[in-house]
């Protein structure tokens, strides 16, 4: 494969492809549970969409796999070479291409962070935003939108997906395409309507049919100011009351619903409660004080009938919970175990079903003897949550990964049974999700794989019937 090597080279230049055993193993895996497969034969970086042309020509001619990869914090194992052949990793490609101040919209390469374009925008649009996944700022715009991410602004405008404003992909065979209004326009303002949505061959399909190597993403006022409630209650069965009527305000940018416990988590007094953490902007203290008070009235008959009842934010943690992505959850839960090891999966489900959530976690987590955390966000006006299932572990206990496992399985297992679709699912869930489907709506994905990717090269393994 001397031969393959050097056409790598002459594509992206010496200092920019590698086949040593050494890289090679860091590119086998993410930071999660999964197993590696098979590493990769070769990671080469691109500079240019011509130049992923030229080796998504390359490995289709030869029928090698491709694996295209962003930041690599999925932690679901989606970027791990299951069949080897070439990683494509994206960050070379980090121009930001310009920003449409007026009609509020972005333009980057595939490879630009969330953390550049967030102080981007901070030195030349203070006044826009973007919706900052939880998620460490090395984690792409691009690779966010595949795995329709969820973020500060999802609870107003849906998952990060719904915010692409165009695309452009090279598919599998190495054609390059626009997707939305900027197939036919200068303009990146929309991915769809009015024309067909085509946006959906390439969103949820986990680099399956094609590499993004720019998306146009929407952008929103940023508000001068920016608070935080918190809300207590230890009665998960009021939880999806409490959610409607704060969604009922349209006063909130965020709802996050968090609970934890286990063997160790400390304090001990959070152990059966729950947090409703909420967050409200605004440009005056008027308008944030009136928007507070909607909040708070729409939470009235909880507080009187002694349910529940909104907690002093501490001036010592508002800042932590101000952040977005928040730094505090890698600090303390991510890394509880001090063996750089977390994990979380869940569903997107429907929030009358938090109660059961969150007590067949308890469940679970207590029956394996783990630490747990169960984070919850709303998705829309209370349209949908997620449901995370959060699992801190050391990687040098193979028994409490081993414990890890089984319990995301039974939580997954679960999950599908209460009616939720897996959020950005490993290998296990992809398989899971297929054998529930609809039998014709499985045939249409695999017929739109089979048309986009006649060779089988994209990151083979995931969507995949065996």
């Amino acid at each position: 494969m001397i031969d393959f090597y050097k056409s790598l080279v002459e594509i992206v230049g010496e200092g920019h492809v590698s086949n040593q055993a050494e890289e090679l193993y860091f590119y086998a895996r993410d930071s999660g549970l999964m197993p590696i497969h098979k590493p990769p034969d070769y990671v080469v970086a691109p500079k240019t969409t011509q130049e992923v042309q030229k080796i998504v020509e390359l490995a289709n001619e030869k029928k090698i796999p491709l694996v295209p990869m962003g930041g690599g914090m999925s932690l679901a194992g989606l970027i791990n070479p299951l069949k080897g052949g070439i990683v494509i990793d994206m960050k070379r490609m980090r121009n930001i291409l310009g920003v449409n101040e007026k009609a509020r919209y972005v333009i980057v390469e595939g490879g630009v962070s969330q953390g550049a374009l967030g102080a981007y925008l901070e030195r030349n649009y203070p006044n826009l935003r973007h919706s900052a996944v939880e998620a460490p700022p090395a984690t792409t715009i691009a690779s966010s939108v595949v795995i329709h991410g969820q973020g500060r602004l999802t609870q107003q405008y849906g998952f990060t997906s719904d915010m692409v404003s165009g695309l452009e992909v090279v598919l599998p065979t190495g054609e390059i395409c626009r997707i939305g209004s900027c197939a036919m326009s200068p303009d990146w303002f929309s991915k769809g309507p009015t024309l067909p949505d085509l946006s959906g061959l390439f969103l949820g399909w986990l680099g399956t049919t094609g590499i993004i190597t720019k998306v146009g993403l929407k952008l929103y006022p940023k508000k001068k100011i920016r608070d935080v409630e918190m809300f207590v209650t230890d009665k998960a069965d009021l939880i999806p009351d409490i959610l409607f009527n704060l969604t009922h305000t349209e006063m909130v940018e965020d709802i996050l619903i968090g609970s934890q416990s286990g063997i160790h988590f400390d304090p001990p007094m959070f152990k059966g409660y729950h947090y409703v953490t909420l967050y409200i902007t605004g440009d005056t203290d008027d308008e944030l004080e009136f928007k507070r008070k909607m909040v708070w009235d729409s939470l009235k008959e909880f507080r009187e009938n002694k349910d529940g009842g909104f907690m002093w934010v501490l001036p010592m943690i508002k800042p932590g919970l101000l952040e977005a992505p928040q730094k505090w959850i890698t600090r303390t839960l991510a890394d509880d175990k001090k063996g750089g090891g977390f994990t979380y999966s869940g569903p997107i489900v429907l929030i009358e079903k938090y109660p059961l959530f969150a007590k067949r976690l308890e469940e679970v987590g207590d029956k394996h003897k783990l630490d747990y955390a169960g984070l919850a966000r709303v998705i829309g006006r209370g349209h949908a949550m997620m449901f995370g299932f959060g699992f801190p572990f050391n990687r040098v206990d193979s028994d409490l990964m081993d414990r890890v496992r089984k319990a995301l399985h039974e939580l997954i297992v679960f999950a599908f049974n209460q009616g939720g679709i897996p959020w950005k699912p490993n290998i296990e869930e992809q398989k899971m999700a297929m054998e529930r489907m609809d039998p014709n709506t499985l045939k249409i994905m695999m017929m739109i794989k089979k048309n986009l990717d006649p060779n089988g090269i994209m990151n083979p393994g995931n969507w995949e019937v065996e």
